[in-house]
């Protein structure tokens, strides 16, 4: 945000008040003040406490931390005195700075305009305008990744994420929630789905091992026009709910590699049943033990091939073939069969998802 604008907002409250009022930034510089010889000045023990507290009195001043999105303050509010009235004093300049904050970074923040779109909150053509007048009009190829914490909320994600990416200009960080995070970040043009898979496990990471904090993240398609950031979001989100159903080992999840879960997610459940009740016995998959499956899975990861499997679930051959004879007595379906492999595979998913369904709803 523009100094200007603190500044023009501690003039207009000069005349309130003989005390002096102003405004200083995380490192303690004055950025502005109703004693103009003051600016520049930087008061560190002030900057100290703003980690601490949003209200505070140091050195005969009393603060009020101004509101952000981050972990830590960016700005704070003074008022001389460390009395009660400046304490007062202090909160009513801190929440007229916020009205004004609110209003600038609303009408000229980039940042802001990005989340907007996302969140499908802007008509397509205020878009057109509104990016000319903020620089943003030239079409440029963009991937929207949306960071999902897993374990407790942590504010801290986006300053690590502004810090991993601090082009202002080509990469936008914006908190969606308590817990979501969207990164908006310009690409290349020929960036392909494995690089941006790439970048997202960088991501993990770095914020599993900065902070502790676990991740899924979703990526969306890339996109050329901002106007296309919404379903940019919106397959990233997608990705992550449909990775949960059918990817649950992957903590990264394109939407592009969905396949066949995207698909079946979007079926209704009563189709599904219908799907499951022609194809398999009643119970049919539900029958099945934890290494029957597992025995299937291998047998899927190795494109049929029974002696590799087998080694792979460090079984003599046989006993795969047993298994496989088991669940063909099960399910009426011979795994060995490729057209039965694939009744079978979409079964299993189309199970998965109704079990997820079922779960959402109780």
């Amino acid at each position: 945000m523009s100094n200007k604008i603190f500044q023009a907002a501690i003039t207009e409250m000069k005349e309130s008040t003989p005390r002096m009022l102003g405004v200083i930034d995380e490192t303690g510089a004055v950025i502005a003040c109703t004693d103009v010889s003051q600016l520049g000045s930087r008061r560190e023990d002030a900057a100290a406490e703003m980690e601490e507290q949003g209200s505070f009195v140091s050195q005969g001043y009393a603060y009020k931390a101004l509101r952000c999105t981050s972990a830590r303050a960016e700005f704070a509010a003074f008022a001389e005195g460390g009395d009660e009235l400046s304490a007062s004093l202090c909160v009513l300049v801190a929440a007229g700075l916020n009205s004004a904050k609110d209003y600038y970074d609303e009408k000229h923040d980039r940042a802001t305009f990005i989340k907007h779109i996302i969140l499908d909150n802007v008509l397509p053509g205020d878009i057109y305008s509104k990016s000319r007048e903020l620089g943003l009009d030239g079409p440029a190829p963009r991937v929207v990744l949306l960071i999902r914490q897993t374990g407790d909320a942590d504010k801290a994600v986006v300053d690590v994420l502004k810090n991993l990416f601090p082009d202002r200009h080509r990469d936008f960080v914006i908190s969606l929630g308590e817990k979501e995070t969207a990164l908006v970040r310009e690409v290349e043009d020929d960036a392909s789905t494995e690089e941006l898979e790439k970048m997202a496990v960088a991501v993990e990471n770095t914020l599993r091992s900065e902070l502790m904090v676990p991740t899924v993240i979703g990526i969306g398609s890339v996109c050329r026009q901002l106007k296309d950031l919404a379903i940019a979001c919106k397959e990233a989100q997608a990705a992550l709910e449909v990775g949960k159903v059918f990817d649950i080992a992957k903590t990264v999840v394109a939407y592009e590699k969905l396949g066949l879960g995207r698909l079946i997610y979007q079926l209704p459940t009563t189709m599904c049943e219908m799907f499951l009740a022609e194809i398999l016995p009643k119970n049919g998959i539900s029958a099945l033990d934890r290494e029957t499956l597992d025995t299937i899975l291998s047998f899927f990861d190795n494109s049929l091939n029974i002696s590799e499997a087998s080694r792979k679930l460090f079984v003599h051959r046989n006993t795969l073939v047993y298994r496989l004879e088991k669940i063909k007595k099960l399910t009426g379906l011979d795994l060995r069969e490729f057209d039965h492999a694939v009744v079978f595979k979409i079964a299993l998913m189309v199970y998965r998802y109704l079990e997820s369904a079922a779960g959402q709803e109780s």
